[in-house]
């Protein structure tokens, strides 16, 4: 796919540059460069893509693309409906979650997809307020919702409320429960690497590490890939929501230009005001078992809105399991007793997500059975 930068000049650009001007982060008034990605629109471009969590480069690449293109959409502007085969996406479609589930409608993730879960919860509230329950929000379901404005409950209580009860009903034990682990790239896509250590191998190699302890104490597991492919990361979400999976777990490592750069951090779903709070959670979990088992340098929490992260429909979050360009962390990554212990913390922390908090023990300590990789 085509990726926009400072210096280009074409009619992708005078789009990006007219949806940034509609949402307050463009001036795009000045003659002569309604088509240039100039340093203001690139400036433009970073705030857009912190506001949505995304990588914060300045450059118009697939996901600040796909930003751009849900931002143009005002609910009302469209006829929103669930597709099985294209699903909308955009701001409106954020907004009438927002709404559904501020009136008591488990319209699922505030994430912009009018997926299935949305859909029906829609019929539900057209169903309740006596239209046609077609799951399709024309000019009468918005009536209807502007009408029900003073019922509702304004924030995100009621769906953080859901995911705790969720998590709260699948019990502590983890007989049963279904996780994808997913290693990053694969196949022709390496990763990052350096001195013959590259990122594909060792994350796969924590993936089975992983995925041998979570097999062994009853919990039903999947990899996204093998050793040879690597599925893009909008394939490893559709994976993971067919198999109906409780959790994704996904492994990385970085790199930087500089030696300095080490440590590990967390991402979970968040963008703006919206963020997964079971994800959030979780990722903090991941990241304390992992921080205080290995000593590396935490590098905290943090939301995105990746593309696995945004699509996958149960809690996710992405592990960045140190940097290979690091004297400090490539030893380590490179150790399998080091990968054994961040299993054990992946799977810790696994397990005390599931715990009621007045059982949670402290970071660090929960130790499960130790079975062979």
């Amino acid at each position: 796919m085509q990726i926009y930068r400072l210096g280009d000049r074409n009619n992708a650009v005078s789009d990006a540059r007219r949806i940034l001007a509609m949402v307050g982060l463009l001036d795009n008034t000045d003659p002569g460069v309604e088509d240039l990605f100039d340093p203001a629109t690139e400036t433009a471009v970073r705030a857009l893509q912190q506001r949505r969590g995304l990588t914060i480069d300045g450059v118009i690449g697939p996901e600040t693309l796909r930003a751009l293109q849900g931002a143009r959409w005002r609910l009302g502007d469209r006829t929103l409906g669930h597709n099985a085969t294209t699903s909308l996406f955009g701001d409106d479609v954020i907004e009438l979650q927002r709404q559904l589930l501020e009136i008591g409608f488990n319209a699922g993730r505030l994430d912009g997809n009018f997926g299935p879960t949305t859909a029906d919860a829609l019929r539900s509230f057209q169903r309740d307020m006596g239209l046609l329950a077609d799951g399709v929000c024309g000019p009468q379901t918005l009536r209807a919702l502007k009408q029900l404005d003073a019922r509702r409950v304004r924030g995100g209580a009621p769906q953080m409320l859901r995911d705790l009860i969720a998590v709260a009903d699948a019990g502590p034990n983890l007989l049963g429960k279904r996780i994808v682990i997913d290693p990053g790239h694969g196949g022709d896509d390496s990763g990052v690497s350096q001195d013959g250590v590259n990122e594909a191998n060792v994350v796969f190699d924590l993936a089975t590490r992983l995925e041998g302890r979570l097999t062994a104490l009853g919990v039903t597991t999947w990899l996204t890939r093998g050793r040879n492919i690597g599925p893009d990361d909008e394939s490893r979400a559709q994976f993971a929501n067919a198999q109906g999976a409780d959790l994704v777990l996904s492994l990385h490592v970085d790199a930087s230009p500089s030696p300095h750069a080490n440590g590990v951090a967390t991402y979970y779903y968040g963008a703006g005001e919206v963020s997964s709070s079971i994800g959030e959670r979780f990722a903090d979990l991941v990241q304390r078992e992992v921080v205080a088992r290995t000593g590396m340098v935490d590098g905290r929490t943090h939301p995105k809105s990746w593309t696995l992260l945004l699509h996958t429909a149960m809690p996710t979050i992405r592990l960045e399991l140190g940097y290979i360009s690091s004297p400090v962390d490539r030893p380590r990554l490179i150790d399998p007793a080091f990968r054994d212990r961040v299993a054990e913390g992946l799977l810790a922390a696994i397990q005390r997500l599931y715990l009621p908090r007045d059982l949670d023990p402290p970071t660090g300590v929960l130790r499960l059975p130790a079975f062979a990789s």
